[in-house]
């Protein structure tokens, strides 16, 4: 199957059209720096002199970062913070990127997700990771808190485009939140796409999913090496979901999409380069691809435009973004998806 370049780039162009809301597992990425300097007398570690912290948005935040980056800050966040310092710094790393997060609901009872990076270095050596500390709580949220994102959700879905549920399983995403964001999109018309690593099942009346391979091959309990495996898992996510499509994202090997009418597109790796680092990639991914199906891709089209997006950022470290005309100059000059 030849895609047509202009009718792909028409979409590229479209991308900052559509509003998005983000609703998951809010997370802040907490980068810390410093120079060794010896080792402790009180105990066998490293001394660090601090240089500098960077604020990264993690976690669901850093979908409604990639999205804030493409569609001009058209973009809303609703999720849990904790009453604590990094509930704040989570904040003034929002406002930051220009994404609106008046709508975070404060659980005092539960910890801000944050993932504090420490990395040290020295003269002689580059930047490495020595240690890495979660603060975050996994159980479900109290049913006052539940309560609180309900209403923000019927609230806010009929002012988006699309919404994006991150699931981190962290516990925001609950079964009754889950359910009201796809009746209320249902009723509004809105496409839900989902990003999660399991519980696929949990995810009904939605648009489509973008789980990763082995993310896929753990809930459907075979490996996927052959077009018939594929079809046959992605028919079981869409029995499952009731979803026209899903999109599965297979690193190297590309991506594949399957419909509900028994398609199967595999969409090759474009631009082939050095990886950095793959962190956030996912993200990337269901951030484009929500973009392009709100302006009217189809999932094919749309998973192209997410596989293009992907590729840029996995050139630079960290939770990377990109924008439309980085998109736009990443298109290859011919592109075949093989059914």
């Amino acid at each position: 199957m030849k895609i047509d370049l202009s009718k792909l780039k028409g979409y590229i162009r479209e991308l900052d059209k559509s509003k998005i809301l983000v609703i998951g597992d809010l997370a802040l990425d907490e980068m810390v720096y410093g120079d060794t300097e010896r080792i402790s007398r009180e105990a066998p570690v490293l001394i660090l002199r601090h240089t500098h912290t960077n604020y990264i948005l993690g976690g669901a935040s850093n979908a409604a970062h990639n999205v804030s980056e493409i569609n001009n800050k058209k973009v809303s966040v609703i999720g849990i913070i904790g009453e604590d310092y990094q509930g704040e710094d989570l904040k003034k790393a929002f406002k930051d990127a220009g994404i609106d997060c008046s709508n975070l609901v404060v659980d005092s009872s539960r910890e801000t997700i944050t993932k504090t990076r420490i990395s040290g270095s020295c003269s002689q050596s580059v930047t490495q990771q020595i240690v890495r500390i979660d603060r975050q709580t996994s159980a479900p949220i109290s049913k006052e808190t539940e309560q609180k994102l309900i209403e923000k959700i019927r609230l806010l879905i009929p002012l988006y485009d699309a919404i994006v549920l991150s699931d981190y399983h962290l516990g925001t995403l609950t079964d009754a939140v889950i359910q009201t964001v796809t009746e209320e999109a249902e009723k509004n018309g809105k496409i839900v796409v989902v990003d999660a690593q399991k519980d696929l099942y949990r995810y009904k009346g939605i648009t489509s999913m973008t789980p990763n391979l082995p993310d896929t091959q753990k809930h459907v309990g075979f490996y996927l090496k052959s077009k018939e495996d594929y079809l046959r898992a992605g028919s079981m996510l869409i029995k499952e979901t009731e979803a026209p499509a899903v999109l599965i994202t297979c690193g190297s090997e590309g991506m594949v999409v399957i419909t509900d009418e028994g398609r199967y597109y595999h969409i090759p790796v474009f631009n082939k380069s050095k990886v950095f680092d793959v962190t956030g990639a996912g993200d990337t991914v269901t951030a484009t691809y929500t973009l392009a199906l709100a302006v009217g891709a189809n999932p094919v089209y749309a998973a192209i435009i997410g596989n293009i997006a992907a590729g840029i950022v996995i050139k630079q470290f960290g939770c990377a973004t990109t924008n439309i005309d980085e998109i736009l100059s990443e298109v290859p000059e011919y592109i075949e998806v093989f059914e």
